[in-house]
């Protein structure tokens, strides 16, 4: 059986909803950026960000490249920056702290 609409949807949210991957798609959202420059950027181990690298692709958020030994990731959709804007939008509208 595949998928439903509902769960895909699930899923992508389900990638989101860890601080870590939030703050790759943020970087992201700049521009292709290398494994080690992400592993610089946000100040964590490797393997943490090889993980949350993994949960991003399989959602359908992220792709890779590859180039020698180097693999770059990009965002797949460029939609997720506007998401991103959205959601700065929503926590800069909410003062009265119920988020």
């Amino acid at each position: 059986m595949s998928e439903n609409l509902y769960e895909k949807k699930a899923k992508i949210f389900k990638a989101l909803s860890n601080p870590v991957r939030l703050e790759i798609i943020d970087f992201l959202s700049q521009g292709e950026k290398c494994v080690c420059e992400i592993v610089d950027k946000l100040n964590y181990e490797q393997p943490r960000i090889s993980k949350s690298l993994i949960k991003l692709k399989e959602a359908g958020l992220i792709k890779d490249r590859k180039d020698g030994a180097n693999v770059y990731y990009s965002l797949k959709i460029c939609c997720m920056s506007d998401f991103f804007g959205c959601l700065n939008k929503i926590l800069a509208d909410s003062s009265d702290n119920r988020i």
